[in-house]
């Protein structure tokens, strides 16, 4: 199983700006929601979860959130540079609500200038899922929203709509089943 955590607010996230490479801390709010999150994994390890091992994004707001998680769980985090966020090249710090990016993050297989599509993460991400498929236990991956769409599309069959809809929110948790992927399992 994984538990999919994505970061806590930044302040980019409480003003909606694309928020990719850019690397920037935790808020005050952010930090909060990091604490929260970690009890409540905290309380899952304590009724028989047994987690082996997290990782997360080298950016700093993964790298806060992971290591609030792991002082209360008690489980080393690993820096994975797989779950580091997409490049969203020149919508980088652009309004996420404005008609020019949403138009642009409907076309899954261009980049975007001077970043990456949809595909080129999918392309990175995959492989790691594929590979903890195979390991034992339970692990938590601390990474970003548009990680956290790539991770669900390769357990669900998201159709475009479902895809560009798809939002984790802060210090949310989404658990996945490696069972329930075919490819998992030969």
């Amino acid at each position: 199983m994984i538990y999919v955590v994505r970061h806590g607010e930044t302040e980019w996230n409480a003003l909606n700006k694309v928020l990719g490479r850019t690397d920037v801390p935790l808020n005050e709010r952010g930090l909060e929601q990091a604490k929260k999150v970690a009890e409540y994994l905290q309380k899952m390890a304590l009724s028989g979860t047994v987690f082996v091992r997290i990782l997360a994004s080298p950016l700093k707001r993964t790298h806060e959130t992971a290591h609030i998680i792991s002082e209360t769980i008690g489980v080393p985090v690993t820096a994975e540079k797989a779950l580091i966020e997409m490049n969203f090249g020149i919508w980088e710090g652009e309004d996420r609500r404005s008609a020019a990016y949403q138009a642009a993050k409907r076309d899954f297989f261009s980049r975007y200038p001077g970043g990456e599509s949809f595909l080129d993460v999918a392309a990175r991400v995959y492989p790691l899922l594929h590979a903890l498929a195979k390991e034992p236990g339970n692990t938590v991956l601390v990474t970003h929203n548009g990680i956290c769409r790539i991770i669900a599309s390769f357990f669900k069959n998201l159709g475009n709509e479902e895809a560009i809809n798809f939002a984790q929110g802060n210090c949310e948790v989404k658990k996945y089943d490696f069972a329930s992927i075919p490819e998992a399992s030969s």
